[in-house]
């Protein structure tokens, strides 16, 4: 890893990020809740304080923010997303993450080491794993070069980032790599962190949907290599 991998990228000028962030900073902060924002911090485990805004509420004042916005561009997502990382509270993480989900297809390869920082810096898995799924994926789907990072992020030290690797294909269904997830499976299949071994056993649950034969067969010819968590959630819908 060198030192480009682990800098902050540059948050690049943007006039919707300029008009996003005034908009959601007033309308996040009239809808504080102290006491609510209490709890939701405590349940994640204090990750990050919270203004308490429920889900349900926050994506409908996220609606209003965004009214009459245009679609971004690249510059834009990224702006607006490092802008929302910087803000303390976690609801703006979320705004990030939504915003991002909606709009993946309008950026780039090179738009992969934002995603990166922002799954490396607070990361906990509610923002990981809907980055994971919704924004790394089809990334790499878009781009199947970007494999390649996959495979050097499924090494890395970061659990997070072994749990994106893990997840990124969650969504992909018949256009599974079969031999990359089994591959990465059994590459981290010894990681003491209890996220990696769920996220091994969910990766195979979700891809024994598409074919339950080859996730059970799977299974039985390296069970002894998983813990018993990874093993359970990998056949929880199989009947075993």
């Amino acid at each position: 890893m060198t030192a480009a991998d682990t800098a902050p990228p540059d948050v690049p000028p943007s006039a919707l990020a300029d008009t996003v962030l005034e908009r959601l900073t007033a309308t996040y902060a009239g809808a504080a809740d102290p006491g609510r924002a209490a709890t939701m911090r405590a349940y994640m485990k204090d990750v990050a304080p919270f203004l308490g805004i429920p889900t349900t509420d926050r994506r409908a004042l996220s609606r209003a923010v965004l009214a009459g916005t245009p679609r971004p561009d690249e510059a834009d997502c990224t702006a607006i997303a490092l802008r929302c990382w910087l803000l303390p509270e976690r609801e703006y993480h979320y705004f990030a993450v939504d915003y991002l989900r909606r709009h993946t297809g309008r950026c780039s390869s090179a738009f992969l080491p934002v995603v990166r920082h922002l799954l490396t810096t607070v990361p906990w898995w509610d923002t990981v794993d809907l980055l994971a799924v919704h924004v790394v994926g089809p990334l790499v789907a878009a781009d199947r070069p970007l494999t390649a990072v996959m495979d050097a992020w499924i090494a890395d030290d970061d659990p997070w980032l072994v749990r994106t690797a893990l997840l990124h294909q969650l969504r992909y269904k018949e256009r599974t790599d079969t031999d990359r997830l089994f591959a990465y499976c059994l590459r981290r299949s010894g990681h003491p962190g209890f996220f990696v071994r769920k996220a091994i056993g969910w990766a195979l649950r979700e891809y024994a949907k598409t074919d339950p034969r080859a996730v059970r067969d799977f299974v039985a010819r390296e069970r002894g290599r998983f813990a018993p968590l990874t093993v359970r959630e990998a056949l929880k819908h199989l009947g075993e």
